[in-house]
């Protein structure tokens, strides 16, 4: 049905032959979606693109004003070189004037998600009609996108909305942050490439948030700040992708970002950590997705950060880790004796290949996970990885599953199969998938189960499972 329609609104060829058919009384009998409730082809219109939506009034009077009640409205000026096909540049004036426009004739009391995207079509004063005229009716979900060389200033009733449930602000300059917010039905709050301005406005732009479930902070800059604190009682889930600190080597940079939520289920973090984060009483920490990556003139600053990092993680009951993470603990010396005990820790995810420099650390990390139940080496190990038995001392390891995957049968990974076979560190299944080369290698695959089997007659209650 969907596709039905957006067909007739860009085929002026369909659309006479639809206007045919509407002749003499026919439209009873062959237009069956003109028929459809008013909210049901609105619901229909929501997943169309707003410039598609207008073109359904030129389809027959049913639906000459139906465009004006639609609550979702998508603008992205993106789409006038989309459609330039090795034409002349596209007229940017004609697409604000089609916003105003449609905005203009907008009869709906509620919008329920406005999306907004200008790149080239930058003008201060009508993106800022745009989007209060968005706030005045009552928009639940508002998406930003703007792109601009000179300092944007968004309206400030997007900081004392009752009716937005989300907000998104993709920005290149600096947020200006008014120094009364108050967002009492926000849940859904992502940031992207925005300057905070200072500690205080920042903080109490996290504070205003009151409902706050979902943050996400992509590739923002906070070389303005020095000490700041995300603090809500309702946030659930915190997503953060940094950049890089490339300030002099003297300089430390970066700033400490306390938060304070008791009720967080999951931490994303992706980055340099150039500022220290700091968790405080996350006891219900359910999830954690840690990927640090190291500028190695700072190598010992991230190194002693990831320290603390891991410190507010000592409650997590699933941990996803890359090479750089762990990898640090290989430089921290005497700091390691810092890190917490992670009793509730019960799996275990390494997003990475494991080499020679990272066993040491792997193998230091997990003498603090007593009740680690299952293991997961997605990327498998280095093709060039040399290991003996005496490289693995997991004595006191207990897992009921192991997952290997990337496997390919070397040397160094049936040795590392038969050492925690052999020393009981897994129970119950051993699951090893196999490395896209030997996909096809049928008997190869065939000869390393055979050694499997061998190794596993040590470990009889062990099962092991291979797949593709």
């Amino acid at each position: 049905m969907l596709c039905s329609i957006q067909r007739m609104v860009c085929n002026p060829l369909t659309v006479n032959q639809y206007n045919k058919s509407l002749i003499g009384g026919a439209m009873s009998n062959s237009d069956g979606i003109s028929q459809l409730p008013d909210c049901i082809l609105h619901h229909i219109l929501s997943f169309i693109p707003t410039k598609d939506v207008v073109k359904t009034s030129i389809l027959s009077k049913r639906w000459k004003n139906l465009w004006t009640s639609v609550s979702n409205l998508d603008f992205d000026d993106a789409l006038l070189y989309k459609e330039m096909d090795g034409q002349d540049p596209p007229n940017e004036t004609s697409f604000m004037n089609f916003v105003d426009r449609v905005l203009l004739f907008c009869d709906t009391l509620n919008i329920n998600k406005f999306r907004l995207s200008c790149r080239v079509c930058f003008n201060p004063s009508r993106i800022h009609t745009w989007i209060s005229s968005a706030i005045l009716h009552n928009v639940h979900e508002l998406d930003l996108c703007l792109f601009t060389e000179d300092p944007f200033t968004l309206p400030q009733s997007i900081f004392s909305s009752i009716s937005l449930t989300t907000l998104k602000i993709e920005m290149n300059c600096d947020l200006q942050i008014p120094s009364s917010i108050t967002l009492p039905n926000l849940k859904t709050l992502h940031l992207s490439l925005i300057t905070f301005p200072d500690d205080d406005l920042t903080q109490k732009l996290f504070a205003g948030c009151l409902a706050l479930e979902d943050l996400v902070l992509l590739d923002c800059e906070w070389t303005n700040l020095k000490n700041v604190m995300i603090s809500s009682s309702n946030l659930k889930r915190l997503t953060i992708d940094d950049l890089p600190y490339f300030g002099p080597p003297d300089d430390p940079g970066g700033c400490k970002i306390t938060i304070d939520t008791p009720n967080l289920a999951l931490l994303k973090y992706t980055g340099y950590l150039s500022n220290e984060i700091w968790l405080c009483g996350v006891s219900e920490l359910m999830k954690a997705d840690i990927r640090v990556q190291v500028l190695h003139e700072r190598q010992k600053e991230v190194t002693c950060h990831v320290v603390d990092l891991l410190k507010g993680l000592k409650d997590v009951n699933c941990l996803r880790i890359s090479k750089h993470t762990i990898e640090s603990l290989v430089f921290v010396g005497n700091l390691v004796v810092n890190l917490p005990v992670f009793q509730n820790l019960t799996h275990l995810e390494l997003s990475m290949a494991i080499e020679n420099s990272t066993i040491e650390a792997l193998t230091k990390f997990l003498t603090f996970c007593p009740n680690l139940q299952s293991l997961n080496f997605t990327e498998g190990f280095q093709h060039d990885i040399c290991l003996v038995e005496n490289d693995l001392t997991w004595s006191t390891l207990r897992l009921k599953t192991l997952i290997l995957k990337n496997f390919r049968g070397n040397v160094a990974e049936i040795c590392f199969v038969k050492c925690v076979l052999q020393h009981g560190n897994v129970s119950e299944k051993l699951n090893i998938c196999w490395s896209e080369n030997l996909l096809g290698d049928i008997k190869w695959q065939e000869d390393v189960k055979m050694m499997l089997k061998m190794i596993v007659g040590v470990s009889k209650s062990c099962v092991i499972i291979t797949w593709g």
